[in-house]
């Protein structure tokens, strides 16, 4: 009977009241969702991370039991500060809605807190690993900062405290010392990207010797653009040894680990760029003392050394010793020339000797003695009739000049004219 009245329950619905299609139905859901929770806070882990390449972030919520689907597009990402990733505990304010296309109830989120930690310390914790496993901390790769700078560049704001402690230690210290200072915003929105195109810009000048970054003290969100990884990354690449000098003694951020040596203050930095003109003018004045007594010293020692030259027997007897030096240097000069003569009639003697050998193997000497040279038209010695030709001009060269001849007839050596 039960199973009859349903089935008219069923079919009186279906006649007076309202059928929707999937689409409408799912946007029915939709309103109600969205303006029974138009916005709650909701607390969880996250999983299933994922960044698309539009920039949107989509993600699962979950605790122990359950868990809901969630989108975070990047309109709302702006203000984030911190890294997203599997697992990591959070508080998101979001719009309860659905996704009609799928029917898939989800979370749509405008921002996101890290759970039990403020999202600045988490960013800058997430950031310093980063950025020390990338080696932006190692210190052999740091530099010293120069001890007499002609120039000293300055990255902060125009306006505020640290700019006029800066130069009030330094013209107080070393007034020498040329300022370059590279007005920048130090709070705010841009001004990360400020002070990192500002490092850059004073690299490409090339006119300061060291550069200092920084600016006065305040909270953690005051501090924060010196925690931004533009910032570190424009301090890792600069050519320029870099001080950071952000805040007060107990503040530290992301670029002091980054600079090449981090100052407790502004004030502080000024004074470890810039020695103190009394304490190098006492330098030198201590110097130059001990190099005085240094030379006194010396004059005494070299004074003290003369007068025992001085007393000593070649002094006393100059006139002696000169005569036995120049009694050896005539008798050196003697037996050189000896020497020098004897080798020159050696010489002379040998190169006669060698002389008439010469001339006794000469093709003149032969010739001398009657006999003569007859070459043919080559130039070549004629040593058979074989090399010449009836009618051929040939030269003759005899003891004291040469003639020249033509062949008339050439005979065999078994022939007679």
């Amino acid at each position: 009977m039960r199973t009859g009245q349903n089935e008219m329950d069923f079919e009186e619905t279906k006649t007076n009241g309202k059928i929707y299609t999937v689409s409408q139905l799912n946007r029915q859901v939709r309103f109600l969702l969205e303006s029974r929770f138009p916005s709650v806070w909701v607390e969880g882990e996250i999983s299933n991370f994922k960044h698309h390449s539009s920039g949107h972030i989509y993600l699962t919520l979950k605790d122990e039991t359950a868990q809901i689907q969630a989108a975070f597009f990047s309109q709302y990402q702006r203000g984030l500060k911190f890294e997203l990733k599997d697992g990591l505990k959070v508080l998101v304010y979001a719009r309860v809605s659905i996704y009609e296309t799928r029917g898939a109830y989800q979370l749509y989120i405008e921002r996101i807190e890290p759970q039990g930690i403020g999202a600045l310390q988490l960013a800058f914790q997430q950031l310093k690993e980063k950025l020390e496993k990338e080696g932006f901390f190692k210190s052999e790769r740091k530099r010293s900062i120069p001890q007499f700078p002609k120039t000293v560049g300055v990255i902060t704001s125009p306006t505020g405290a640290a700019i006029h402690d800066i130069l009030n230690v330094v013209n107080r210290r070393f007034c020498g010392t040329h300022i370059l200072i590279c007005p920048v915003k130090v709070q705010g929105e841009g001004a990360a990207e400020e002070v990192s195109q500002a490092i850059e810009a004073m690299n490409q000048q090339g006119e300061s010797d060291v550069l200092i970054v920084g600016r006065g003290g305040g909270s953690l969100e005051d501090l924060w653009a010196f925690n931004e990884e533009v910032v570190a990354r424009a301090i890792f690449n600069s050519q320029i040894p870099v001080i950071s000098a952000v805040g007060h003694e107990t503040d530290w951020t992301i670029s002091d680990f980054v600079a090449d040596l981090r100052a407790p203050t502004p004030s502080a930095a000024a004074e470890l760029v810039v020695s103190s003109r009394f304490e190098l003018e006492k330098q030198i004045a201590s110097a130059g003392e001990r190099i005085q007594y240094a030379m006194l010293n010396r004059v005494s020692a070299l004074r003290e050394q003369l007068e025992t030259l001085q007393t000593s027997y070649a002094f006393r007897q100059p006139r002696y010793l000169l005569e036995q030096f120049a009694g050896q240097l005539d008798e050196c000069s003697r037996q050189m020339q000896n020497r020098l003569s004897d080798l020159f009639s050696l010489k002379m003697q040998t190169f006669q000797n060698a002389t008439g050998r010469l001339r006794a193997l000469s093709p003149l000497a032969i010739l001398e003695r009657g006999y003569s040279v007859t070459f043919n038209e080559q130039k070549e010695v004629i040593r058979s009739v074989h090399q010449i030709k009836a009618g051929e001009e040939i030269r003759t060269r005899l003891s004291q000049g040469a003639m020249l001849s033509k062949v008339l007839k050439i005979q065999k050596s078994e022939e007679t004219i």
